[in-house]
């Protein structure tokens, strides 16, 4: 009983320090995960809690079940629309990206601890993937804005490499083990087998846990649990069958996320709150497990393992893997930047050390090392890379929250709530005159901390917030209506999207005309938009063509269509 209560109060305490740090590091740019993986450190052995854990079989467990949420969480959350732009170099990333950081990175490091060439393979599979809940935690701050093929492609490559990275290090520790009866036919077989159940099993899980959710009848609250152990069993039955449960896993919960839903917004909710947990708890945990004193030998070479990484093996594992897609250098730059590692590798590290491997308490510590050098240098710099590649995208909407409801009888809703910025064209009407569709509705307006009854609602102010019932169809159309069109967010908005709007159906020999350029070759008699499309590889908002000293920009698509262009007139 002693033990358990114990148990328990240490367990509240790191997670209760660990959450509380999450409201005061944004104002430090600390990445959260590094904040969970240092208050584990501390709590440990070798840190002033003292507390022994070396129990790796658990930590494993543990690690995949959290990671599994994690994946599930971000399947949920990655909106199909993403893989127009992202799939394929994604996939790319997540199968010729991994395989080529694993040889280089793998080669270094059997160079550096004189290592047999399969040991340092081994550690080049373990650090081989980007992490994840890093990127996922990356991608829900506000502080980064990236367009969509950026976001995309590092969302979709950070839910499908990890089953990569599993499975070359599953294969070279089976080798390891038996090198004299197990080839790399043996390997190569495995990944296929791995992927082929994944694909298979994550899709067929999927459909039939939407079925389920759909038609089953159950409480509220049952319905986000029913969720979560339906994607771990998913994962189960997959893994069991020697298919990748995480890919499995991911795709189950990204079926789940891009179709009609019971009790969806529950589902989210729930999903969010756990896969924190998740995250918290696999970063205290590694944070415990590992013992500093003990990787004074290894620091240097790991070090120089973790920098050939960051400056070598990643930028050209992106540059092949994004060389069909013709991603413009600043982006490849930025994902080569970004390929943060976190909780993948550490728990891939705890496979050599349940097989009972020579140097597999090396490996475990060089992972380490390399995860703690990537969150500290990459995952504190994103920010900055990102204004520094001038691929900061400004705010394009004053929206401050959003959730999704259920109402009876229908889907597909939420409650979204815009602050009318200073600036706003909309100060000075009144809530009706507003140009909202049919579908949505104003619920409420809020007033210098006050809920105003409906009938002193008056005309709208600066600082006001506005809450609506909103059809998620409506929702882009909603967020350009409340975008600011005057002050600061205006004129930052002006700088990256251009000074004027010009029609994407306006003929290119026009412009050229009006501004004395140069007529580029191919372009006569074409429209600006099938010139920039001809030009760039799938378009996105925020994407920029050089004309002469000018650049048009991309300002607003519709599907795959550009509907609205700027003019970037030249800065001196």
């Amino acid at each position: 009983m002693e033990v358990a209560s114990h148990a328990i109060l240490v367990a509240g305490t790191l997670f209760l320090i660990s959450i509380l740090a999450t409201a005061m590091t944004p104002r430090l740019g600390v990445p959260l995960l590094l904040v969970f993986l240092i208050v584990g450190l501390l709590a440990g052995q070798d840190g002033p809690g003292k507390i022994v854990f070396n129990d790796f079989k658990l930590a494993n467990i543990a690690g995949t079940a959290a990671l599994a949420v994690i994946l599930f969480d971000g399947g949920l959350r990655t909106p199909l629309s993403n893989f127009r732009v992202g799939l394929r170099p994604a996939l790319s990333l997540a199968t010729v990206g991994v395989l080529l950081t694993t040889a280089i990175v793998g080669a270094v490091a059997a160079s550096l601890f004189k290592l047999p060439l399969a040991e340092g393979f081994l550690i080049g599979a373990i650090v081989g993937s980007t992490d994840a809940a890093a990127v996922f935690s990356l991608l829900s701050t506000r502080s980064v804005r990236l367009n969509n093929r950026i976001s995309s492609a590092l969302e979709i490559e950070s839910g499908t490499n990890d089953p990569m990275a599993v499975m070359l290090t599953m294969g070279l520790v089976h080798y390891l083990l038996a090198p004299a009866t197990y080839s790399w036919e043996d390997i190569a077989l495995l990944l296929v087998t791995q992927l082929a159940l994944g694909v298979g099993l994550g899709y067929s899980g999927g459909r039939l846990l939407i079925l389920t959710i759909n038609k089953v009848e159950l409480g509220d609250s049952l319905y986000p649990l029913l969720t979560m152990f339906g994607g771990l069993l998913i994962y189960g039955v997959t893994a069991t069958l020697g298919g990748s449960g995480f890919l499995a896993v991911y795709l189950a919960g990204l079926m789940l996320g891009n179709q009609p839903l019971r009790a969806y917004a529950s589902i989210k909710r729930f999903h969010d709150g756990i896969a924190w947990l998740a995250q918290i708890g696999m970063f205290l945990t590694l944070g415990l497990l590992a013992t500093p004193s003990r990787m004074v030998d290894a620091l240097q070479p790991a070090l120089l393992t973790a920098a050939a990484l960051i400056f070598v093996a990643r930028p050209i594992a992106v540059v092949a893997s994004l060389l069909p897609f013709h991603f413009p250098w600043r982006e490849q730059v930025y994902l080569a930047w970004v390929g943060l590692r976190g909780s993948v590798p550490m728990v891939l590290a705890t496979f050599p050390l349940l097989a009972g491997l020579p140097n597999s308490t090396l490996f475990f510590d060089v992972a380490f090392v390399i995860v703690l050098v990537s969150l500290v240098v990459q995952g504190w710099t994103v920010a900055p890379a990102a204004r520094l590649l001038d691929l900061q995208m400004p705010p394009l909407s004053t929206r401050v929250r959003r959730a999704d409801i259920d109402l009876p009888g229908t889907r597909g809703y939420e409650i979204v709530s815009y602050r009318l910025a200073r600036g706003s064209a909309l100060i000075g009407k009144k809530p009706k005159q507003l140009p909202i569709e049919d579908g949505s509705r104003i619920v409420s307006l809020t007033r210098a901390g006050r809920l105003v009854p409906y009938r002193e609602w008056g005309t709208l102010k600066g600082g006001d917030y506005l809450s609506l019932i909103v059809a998620k169809s409506e929702l882009p159309e909603m967020d350009k209506l409340f975008t600011s069109t005057r002050g600061v967010q205006a004129a930052e908005q002006q700088r990256f999207f251009g000074e004027f709007v010009v029609s994407p159906d306006a003929p290119l020999a026009d412009l050229v005309a009006a501004y004395g350029l140069d007529v580029p070759s191919g372009a006569p008699g074409k429209t600006l938009a099938a010139f920039v499309s001809s030009v760039l590889h799938k378009p996105v908002v925020g994407d920029r063509l050089r004309l002469g000293d000018m650049e048009l920009v991309v300002r607003k698509m519709d599907g795959e269509k550009i509907v609205e262009l700027g003019l970037r007139l030249p800065h001196g």
